[in-house]
């Protein structure tokens, strides 16, 4: 399966041999030259991961990864020359999932992009077959195989971690999943009471599904519980 990445980076030469090797590690690179128009990019592609260098014309790579945020679920990593320990910290303080030298040999970066795409999958993602088949809900159609997601007879495009959240929310139909449970299935980690990541991709899947944000009737919200997939709501 290719993961979708956007790469914010201004030298050019750099940001075209760092996608040539990513392309072949199943990695698919959009580039991305300015930092002032990399939110927009970034909105339109609906990757799976963010690679963000920090010297950038416009806008710089960690006011950026300040801006994007809280409206981003999947991975931000910051590919910088910048070898200092505040840089770093601020970076992730910021909101980054990692911080890496541009020095670092390309096999490593792939390495941990991966590790960083893989945090952001479900933990359940190695279903048995006779769980990964279609599932319908009215208008509704989901394809585990394809990753495929119809609405109405219209395709509605999907970010990995967007297919996959709604994937784990089709499968528990009816069911209220409180946001612990939806952490650890989609990050692999406990929750820390804190990130509100999982509450960001539940608003972004709601838009790209025709809900309705002031009063969901699709992907509900139950007060103080967590989220419940209706399945009656896609008729």
């Amino acid at each position: 399966m290719n993961y979708r990445l956007v790469f914010v980076e201004d030298d050019a030469e750099l940001a075209e041999l760092i996608r040539d090797f990513l392309s072949r590690h199943d990695m698919e690179v959009q580039i991305e030259p300015r930092g002032d128009t990399a939110l927009a990019a970034i909105a339109a592609a609906q990757p799976d991961l963010v690679l963000l260098d920090i010297m950038l014309p416009g806008k710089d790579g960690l006011t950026l990864c300040r801006e994007l945020r809280p409206d981003f679920a999947g991975p931000i990593v910051m590919l910088t020359s910048l070898d200092s320990d505040m840089q770093q910290i601020l970076g992730l303080e910021l909101g980054a999932n990692d911080y890496i030298l541009k020095t670092t040999p390309p096999a490593v970066l792939a390495a941990r992009l991966r590790a960083q795409l893989r945090q952001h999958r479900p933990a359940s993602a190695a279903e048995t077959p006779a769980a990964m088949t279609r599932k319908q809900f009215g208008q509704l159609s989901i394809d585990p195989i394809s990753r495929e997601v119809t609405l109405g007879g219209e395709h509605v495009p999907l970010s990995t971690a967007d297919f996959d959240l709604l994937w784990l929310l089709a499968s528990h139909a009816g069911e209220i999943l409180d946001r612990e449970v939806l952490f650890k299935e989609m990050r692999g980690m406990e929750y820390d009471g804190l990130d509100r990541s999982i509450d960001v991709a539940i608003s972004r899947l709601r838009k790209k599904l025709g809900d309705n944000p002031a009063e969901p009737f699709r992907i509900k919200t139950v007060r103080n519980k967590g989220y419940l997939f209706a399945p009656a709501g896609w008729n």
